[in-house]
């Protein structure tokens, strides 16, 4: 019986020994705190921040700080310019703001002025075309338009041919903030924003009153008399 005791606790100091622990006669040795315990753990999210991300890109082009925009625009080695703009995008979207921070570089190469852009990527789509024919009624931007939509993915390809194009044409780009945030929306269903941009792309605006302006003139005229 004591025998069997002696080799128990023999096999005890054994144990300690290969685990790290130092034991002193007369002692206990306390097990390590658990993992959560030692170390707390942070589980709210960096968020994102397309509004800022807009910011920062637009001060690059009004600084004229042209070798960062070139760093935007190569998409293949990714450079400080890159991690610049994932970091707007919080935990969740970093590859996401630093592709549409590509898109904005690639607009904006050779240009002296930022634009922020208006409009969904729909409506700026309607912009795409000549003075023959644009949106709807152009050909190459209805065939254009519709490959974007179609996309089950995010089309990061068409979309910078849409970018492409419309640089060419002199038209605005859409609005980088809105662009943004509907390319997060862009797997929510109940978002539908491939909808929207065809709707936006195939629905005619509305005109601006023109009869306002007079009314008021007449009512000015009314006041006096």
């Amino acid at each position: 019986m004591t025998d069997a005791f002696q080799n128990e606790a023999g096999q005890n100091e054994t144990d300690r020994s290969e685990a790290g622990y130092q034991s002193t006669p007369g002692t206990e040795v306390e097990a390590p705190a658990p993992r959560s315990e030692a170390l707390p753990l942070h589980s709210e999210a960096l968020p994102h921040d397309s509004t800022a991300l807009v910011t920062w890109l637009t001060t690059l082009v009004r600084n004229r700080e042209y070798g960062t925009l070139a760093d935007l625009r190569r998409a293949r080695h990714p450079t400080k310019a890159h991690i610049r703009a994932g970091w707007y995008g919080g935990d969740e979207h970093r590859e996401l703001f630093e592709r549409v921070a590509f898109l904005f570089a690639i607009y904006h190469q050779g240009r002296s002025t930022p634009s922020y852009g208006h409009g969904s990527l729909g409506e700026a789509a309607r912009r795409i075309g000549d003075s023959v024919a644009r949106g709807p009624k152009n050909p190459g931007a209805q065939r254009l338009l519709d490959r974007v939509v179609a996309s089950r993915r995010i089309p990061w390809r068409h979309l910078q041919h849409t970018v492409t194009r419309l640089r060419s044409c002199e038209q605005a780009p859409p609005s980088w903030t809105e662009l943004t945030e509907d390319l997060i929306r862009w797997h929510d269903r109940k978002a539908r924003i491939a909808y929207s941009w065809s709707a936006a792309f195939y629905t005619t605006p509305p005109k601006r009153n023109r009869t306002a302006a007079p009314s008021k003139q007449t009512t000015r005229r009314n006041e006096s008399a």
